[in-house]
C-alpha cells in the first residue's frame, strides 16, 4: 500500500466523531479545525497541501495545494503523527450534526468524488484533489457547483454530511434522481448530470428547486437527509430581522396594535 494503514472506530449516532488509532510513525491528515482530542506522543504539523506521495517535488505541492483553493478549502492541512513507541489515538468530529462515512479507497476503485466540504480526514498518502464536472450544465446549476473534491489512493478516508446517510448501490444502467444538495459522494464509474425540473409550475412553485442530479450506474452513491445549506436556510428564515423576537408573542402584539389596542 502507498497509504498508511490506520484503524478506526466511529462513535455516536446523530453527532458522530471518528477515533483513529495510529501505530508508531503512522500519520493521519485532517482539515483544519476538525480535531476533537488526541493522546500524548501525537505530534501536529501544518503541511502544504495533503502530503500525499503523488505530489512530485515543490511545484507539485504548489499545484496540489492551489487546487484546494478552488474548492473553498485552505492551502494547508494538519498532519497528526504518532511519535511514541506504542499505539495512540486521535479523534476528529464533524462541524455540524450528521454522520461520518468510512471509505476504504482500495475497495472503491481507488477514487471517490464527493461534495467540496465533505472531507474530514484520511490516512497519509490519500490525495485530496479537484474533480471538474465535464458538462457546463452540471457545473453551473449543480448544487455542489462546478468543482467537487476527488479522493484518490488505497487507504482509508472519512467524509461527513448532515442528517442520516444512506448508501445506494446502482446496477448497470440503473438511474437515481437526487436533490442536488443531498448528494454526498459517488464512486468513479457513476455518471453524474443535472436535469431541469419539467413543468413551469413545478419549477416555480414546487419548493424543490429548479434542478436535480441524475445518477446512472453502475456504482455506489451516498445521500444525506439534511444538507447543511437546507438547515442554514431554515435557521436564517426563523431569525428576527428587526432586532426583536419574531415569535408568537410579537405577532400577537402587532395584531393587537393594528386593531387599535394600547
Amino acid at each position: 500500500m502507498n497509504n498508511h494503514e490506520i484503524d478506526y472506530v466511529i462513535h455516536g449516532n446523530d453527532m458522530q466523531f471518528v477515533e483513529v488509532e495510529l501505530d508508531p510513525k503512522e500519520t493521519v491528515i485532517a482539515e483544519a479545525g476538525s480535531l476533537m482530542m488526541m493522546e500524548d506522543s501525537i505530534e501536529m504539523e501544518t503541511i502544504f497541501g495533503d502530503g500525499s506521495s503523488q505530489s512530485g517535488g515543490f511545484m507539485g505541492k504548489i499545484m496540489g495545494a492551489g487546487k484546494r483553493l478552488l474548492t473553498g478549502e485552505s492551502l494547508f492541512m494538519t498532519a497528526f503523527t504518532n511519535d511514541g513507541g506504542s499505539k495512540k489515538k486521535v479523534s476528529f468530529a464533524s462541524p455540524y450534526p450528521g454522520s461520518i462515512i468510512p471509505l476504504d479507497l482500495s475497495e472503491l476503485g481507488g477514487k471517490v468524488i464527493c461534495q467540496k466540504d465533505a472531507f474530514l480526514c484520511a490516512a497519509k498518502g490519500v490525495s485530496v484533489g479537484v474533480a471538474f464536472q465535464k458538462k457546463l450544465g452540471t457545473g453551473f446549476f449543480g448544487g455542489e457547483g462546478f468543482i467537487m473534491q476527488k479522493l484518490e489512493g488505497d487507504g482509508m478516508a472519512f467524509v461527513h454530511a448532515g442528517g442520516t446517510l444512506h448508501k445506494v448501490e446502482l446496477q448497470q444502467g440503473e438511474t437515481l434522481r437526487v436533490d442536488t444538495g443531498c448528494l454526498v459522494a459517488l464512486t468513479k464509474d457513476v455518471e453524474y448530470d443535472i436535469q431541469f425540473v419539467k413543468g413551469i409550475k413545478t419549477a416555480l412553485f414546487g419548493g424543490e428547486g429548479l434542478f436535480f442530479a441524475t445518477l446512472k450506474g453502475p456504482g455506489t452513491v451516498w445521500v444525506q437527509s439534511l444538507p447543511f445549506s437546507r438547515l442554514a436556510s431554515r435557521v436564517f428564515s426563523s431569525m428576527p430581522h428587526n432586532g426583536g423576537n419574531e415569535g408568537e408573542g410579537s405577532v400577537l402584539r402587532r395584531t393587537f396594535d393594528m386593531l387599535g389596542g394600547d
